[in-house]
């Protein structure tokens, strides 16, 4: 999953001779997961797509540094702080919270990026303010506020802001692929009836991308570090491709929320799941509708999983007083109980519904936090339940 698509020319079979109209063969490429026993896709490019004629290495070190939530305390960090500050939307993310599957982040772009390719998995992109484009060796995906970017692992690919502001991206970085859930789909991969969405849904690439270029290079990330390629041609020379392995857009309005007569928990709301986390997607919605419900959530503890949650848009009634706004991510671990502000069970008996959109991360071996996000952190946050002030910011 995702579904078949073939864009451009490719020729009538798999792994057959394919020229150009002045006779000139074109070179095939297979991009597959699991080796050649998952999806994949075959690209045809007007060049060979090997041949680099220097290399050299960025950095040795791609441990980010991250500190251990101890004290475990709840936190909460101001994103719109990094908001408009410029840079590379690929090599300037702020890692504000990773383990060893996953790395969410921040960051503010101005200018096209550097062509880039993730060889470590996955990168799941939401656009939290501005337009753009993803420009990759399957096309170009337009991107716009409230858009999820799904890149495939080793995906060569650039970001280009093309509208008036910054691009805003929250990122994350999976050690391993990104999927939806099986529990939506069919045995052989079809969205199920009752899935909270469908293949409607999902943009991808309608048209190839040929750039020229030469000594064209493109940073790879990879376990020892960051690399730096020099192509002899650009690598976006794909005249066609088809597959099953591609960059596609969705958006976070077109997830369809299950609303049930009680408190539905929050796995209803689930949109991907990757190797040790899943990514939840919360929309406007009316509450439950039984007379007796309680339409605020309850308080609960996360045994197993720690809970990140970034608030996107709109009126956050459960947390109301507590600091949190738009661009607030929160972080609630695992052995810490949490639940709504003071009053809000209160206030939203006689509530019809929520206006609220946010993004859950909710990862299963403990979050580390990151140097940015202790630049941006609400230290008075852990008091917010019992209205005491003064933690320190470290």
């Amino acid at each position: 999953m995702p579904y078949y698509r073939r864009v451009g020319e490719i020729p009538r079979k798999r792994h057959q001779i394919f020229r150009d109209e002045q006779g000139n063969l074109i070179f095939e490429e297979l991009m597959g997961k699991e080796g050649f026993a998952a999806e994949s896709s075959l690209l045809y490019h007007m060049r060979p797509p090997t041949a680099i004629v220097e290399v050299e290495s960025v950095t040795g070190d791609l441990e980010e540094q991250l500190h251990t939530n101890a004290p475990l305390l709840p936190r909460h960090f101001k994103t719109g702080l990094l908001s408009g500050k410029g840079g590379d939307a690929n090599l300037d993310r702020r890692v504000l919270l990773g383990n060893d599957e996953i790395k969410v982040g921040f960051v503010s772009s101005d200018t096209p990026s550097v062509l880039y390719r993730n060889a470590l998995g996955d990168e799941c992109l939401f656009v939290v303010r501005g337009e753009g484009q993803i420009q990759s060796v399957f096309g170009s995906l337009e991107i716009k506020s409230g858009d999820y970017v799904l890149i495939p692992a080793s995906t060569t690919f650039k970001v280009v802001p093309t509208g008036s502001g910054y691009l805003d991206l929250l990122t994350v970085e999976a050690k391993g692929h990104i999927e939806f859930p099986k529990r939506y789909l069919t045995a052989r991969g079809q969205f199920l009836e009752s899935a909270p969405l469908c293949e409607r849904d999902l943009v991808g690439p309608e048209l190839p991308l040929v750039l020229e270029g030469e000594d064209v290079d493109v940073y790879v990330k990879h376990r020892g570090g960051i690399t730096r390629y020099f192509y002899s041609s650009h690598p976006f020379d794909v005249v066609g491709w088809d597959g099953c392995l591609y960059p596609f857009v969705f958006s976070i309005y077109d997830f369809e929320p299950i609303v049930k007569r009680f408190h539905a928990p929050p796995p209803v709301h689930q949109v991907f799941e990757g190797n040790g986390f899943v990514v939840c997607s919360f929309l406007p919605r009316p509450y439950d509708f039984d007379p007796t419900a309680v339409p605020a959530p309850y308080s609960h503890a996360n045994v197993d999983s720690d809970e990140v949650l970034f608030y996107y848009k709109g009126d956050f009634m459960s947390r109301r007083g507590s600091g949190i706004e738009e661009g607030s991510i929160s972080l609630h671990p695992a052995g810490f109980i949490h639940g709504p502000q003071p009053g809000s069970v209160e206030a939203s008996l006689e509530a019809k519904g929520t206006e609220e959109v946010a993004v859950m991360i909710d990862t299963f071996n403990p979050l580390r936090i990151g140097d940015a996000a202790y630049l941006i952190e609400d230290s008075g946050y852990p008091w917010s339940w019992s209205k005491r002030h003064g933690l320190s910011d470290r």
